[in-house]
């Protein structure tokens, strides 16, 4: 499965996946259809399912475009987003599989951006290689999204269901917020040499216009701070050992950063 990644928006990232031997295509999140059917006559292979991870326009304005000009393509998204989201066919739940040319992928429900929101982990071909995690706006490089539906309590869960995968895994998150994210996480750490490290190379990289995803789980659990809410000294800096509370803070702390 090759992976492209097309810029959006100002700083929205859409997915094109290949099948070069069975010569198929689906994208993630086609929020402008414009770049993804540019991409698709590149590439000259017909598209033949839509995942979309929730029902915010910069995620889904491009579906009716696309299924005029692909009127095969299946529609997937979250069961929670049922009427929100333009030409959904099927209504996926957590632990649902569905499977992509040569390539099985888990469903994981994600709550705390929005009450529907789903993932898409597609697990490795082999134990010692990373899975692929498409999360729309539930976790950056970095950070995590704001919580528009839910509640601090849903997000930490499904923050921490993503913290349990493998740290190989990719992660494709829907926009590039690292560079703020990483400024925002070394007002909480400042002495973390790993975030130290990581914003260093992400400046870097953003002076020469690259993207700064995909991320991977690993890094994300030793310099996110939406993954470390459990760590003693961001519990202390929040002054609140219960971990909902604590995250919340967090969070409330970027809303204003």
């Amino acid at each position: 499965m090759e992976i492209y990644q097309l810029p959006a928006f100002a700083d929205n990232y859409l997915y094109i996946l290949q099948d070069l031997e069975r010569k198929i295509a689906a994208v993630v999140d086609p929020g402008d259809p414009i770049p993804v059917l540019q991409k698709l006559r590149e590439l000259d292979t017909p598209l033949v399912a839509i995942f979309n991870t929730h029902h915010h326009s910069d995620h889904i304005g491009g579906n009716r475009q696309l299924l005029q000009h692909f009127p095969q393509a299946v529609v997937y998204g979250g069961a929670g987003d049922r009427g929100r989201i333009p030409g959904q066919q099927v209504f996926l739940q957590d632990g649902d599989r569905l499977e992509f040319g040569d390539r099985k992928a888990e469903v994981l429900f994600v709550p705390g951006h929005t009450l529907g929101h789903i993932a898409y982990f597609f697990t490795p071909l082999a134990p010692d290689r990373g899975g692929e995690l498409f999360c729309g706006d539930t976790l950056f490089a970095g950070g995590c999204g704001r919580l528009f539906e839910g509640s601090p309590s849903q997000m930490l869960n499904s923050l921490d269901k993503l913290r349990q995968l493998p740290e190989a895994t990719r992660v494709w998150c829907a926009h590039e917020y690292t560079l703020s994210n990483l400024q925002f996480a070394l007002t909480l750490e400042p002495q973390n040499q790993a975030l130290q490290n990581r914003y260093a190379q992400v400046k870097a990289a953003r002076l020469r216009s690259q993207p700064t995803v995909p991320s991977d789980i690993g890094i994300e659990k030793t310099t996110n701070p939406f993954f470390r809410w459990d760590q003693p000294a961001l519990m202390a800096l929040t002054q609140n050992q219960d971990p909902v509370k604590s995250f919340a803070k967090l969070r409330r702390m970027k809303d204003q950063f």
